[in-house]
């Protein structure tokens, strides 16, 4: 299946998109934007792939649903656009690299500046439709996200991956804790993020680690 990617993800997301599964997945993901309204909208799915080569990747956040209103998710975990309120999750989020390194906390909620830079913030479902949270969970979103994780552990080196909540948390076996650091906390949403996503210092240490594996260090 040709599928319209940024072409060093294409490569190796080619045999992903020629097995069955993923056949079916676009089939039941078309028919749902024919009949009511899905997020992103379609040309924005795979927004993150396109605006990160698989080359430039240095940290990998990882999200589960996008965001069910309309108007706030163009395809980055966690982002929104410039103009639209900060949802809060990404406030605390902000509000943890205000206290771990001393940064203001943005006006913008927009992390394509992040994306620029190497840090592949993804859900590992790519649609969902509007106000329906959850509701293309097992259509075969995982499976394809999970290859993604699969090929970043295997073909990479010095990889931050960041696992915020039990869901992402259950990855940990996709990655190559030898040559990868892994950070693992509850979700920054504000339900949990009083249990330790605050103080847990995720951002100094994946600069950290990147700075010592001679890699330019995300600027937050």
């Amino acid at each position: 299946m040709n599928v319209k990617i940024e072409e060093s993800w294409r490569k190796r997301l080619q045999e992903e998109f020629d097995k069955p599964y993923f056949e079916k997945l676009v089939m039941f993901v078309r028919n749902e934007y024919k009949r009511t309204l899905i997020l992103p909208p379609g040309h924005q799915i795979f927004h993150v792939f396109n605006s990160c080569p698989f080359e430039n990747v240095k940290v990998v956040i990882l999200g589960q649903d996008p965001y069910p209103t309309p108007g706030q998710y163009y395809g980055v975990c966690f982002s929104v656009p410039d103009g639209v309120t900060i949802p809060g999750s990404l406030a605390n989020i902000f509000k943890e690299i205000h206290q771990d390194l001393g940064k203001p906390i943005p006006t913008s909620g927009n992390l394509d500046r992040w994306v620029a830079q190497g840090v592949l913030s993804m859900n590992t479902v790519l649609t969902v439709r509007a106000h329906e949270t959850g509701s293309h969970r097992n259509k075969g979103w995982e499976t394809f996200t999970d290859a993604v994780i699969k090929k970043l552990s295997t073909e990479r080196e010095h990889l931050v991956f960041m696992l915020w909540g039990n869901y992402a948390k259950e990855k940990i076996n996709l990655i190559d804790t030898s040559k990868h650091l892994v950070l693992t906390t509850v979700h920054p949403s504000p339900r949990s993020a009083d249990h330790g996503f605050f103080g847990c210092k995720h951002f100094s240490k994946a600069n950290a680690f990147l700075q010592s594996k001679g890699i330019k260090e995300i600027n937050w």
